[in-house]
């Protein structure tokens, strides 16, 4: 972990943060500026900074974000209505906290 990550402090309940899930490799938090009705975000726990960042070795942490994404959007009653998953990279794709995380929107 980053000493000076916000995600990282999160995980380490540094920083305070609307936990919805939790488990030994993944956290979910409520975003503090949803752009949805429902706005969460899956973070992993190890620090990866981007989607650029990425190696063979992060496949199943990958996998396991979007799998988690979809049982939190049965579980906020969206998915059948429908939802987007959001991976932002770096900058110019909008990623502000450079952790890497998933994006859960719905509910409109």
């Amino acid at each position: 972990m980053e000493k000076d990550c916000p995600f990282c402090m999160i995980i380490r309940k540094e920083r305070p943060a609307d936990f919805v899930y939790e488990d030994e490799s993944v956290v979910v938090i409520k975003d503090i500026r949803p752009h949805a009705p429902v706005h969460l975000l899956i973070i992993p726990k190890r620090h990866i900074r981007s989607i650029n960042d990425l190696t063979e070795e992060d496949r199943d942490i990958v996998f396991h974000m979007i799998l988690r994404a979809r049982t939190m959007a049965r579980e906020q009653s969206i998915a059948q209505s429908g939802y987007k998953l959001v991976f932002n990279t770096e900058r110019g794709g909008g990623q502000v906290i450079f952790h890497l995380h998933l994006h859960l929107l719905g509910g409109w």
